[in-house]
């Protein structure tokens, strides 16, 4: 069994972890939130998450309504730097929602180590990631597959 410091340094590892990966992503792709933002995200998650169960001080949180608290806090905050990063430009073209998703979800995964439920995170973890790989890929091909760009309006006519 891990002691309260190894619990507390492993839940924290994890989340940096999950947080980077997501990060380098958006990275890769050339956005304004990469691997820092995201990372300190997810970290600030899970910090904010083990202080309101009481896992630092050795005693979980028997007041679930502080954690709920602490949990509404930080998606609530979080939201206001996921809107940082969507833009829209004059021509009504909207970028950036895969970004401030990632950021959003990245505080989810960093409330999940704070938690601990390792399963639940390395299930979301995965899936999120694969997401973000291979989800431009597949857009494309369903373009190719229904001959329409995936910016198009949808054709109700039919």
């Amino acid at each position: 069994m891990l002691g309260e410091t190894e619990q507390t340094a492993l839940r924290l590892g994890a989340a940096l972890i999950v947080g980077s990966v997501l990060g380098l992503n958006r990275e890769l792709h050339g956005k304004a939130a990469g691997l820092r933002t995201h990372a300190l995200v997810c970290v600030g998650a899970a910090v904010s998450t083990i202080i309101a169960c009481g896992v630092a001080a050795g005693f979980a949180s028997t007041d679930l309504n502080a954690v709920s608290r602490v949990v509404q806090g930080i998606l609530t905050g979080v939201g206001f730097i996921g809107a940082g990063v969507i833009l829209r430009d004059p021509m009504g073209h909207v970028t950036g929602l895969t970004t401030a998703a990632t950021i959003w979800i990245c505080a989810v995964l960093g409330i999940v180590c704070g938690l601990g439920y390792w399963s639940l995170l390395g299930i979301a973890a995965i899936l999120t990631t694969l997401l973000l790989v291979l989800g431009r890929p597949i857009e494309r091909l369903a373009e190719k597959l229904f001959h329409r760009h995936a910016t198009e309006p949808p054709d109700h006519s039919v």
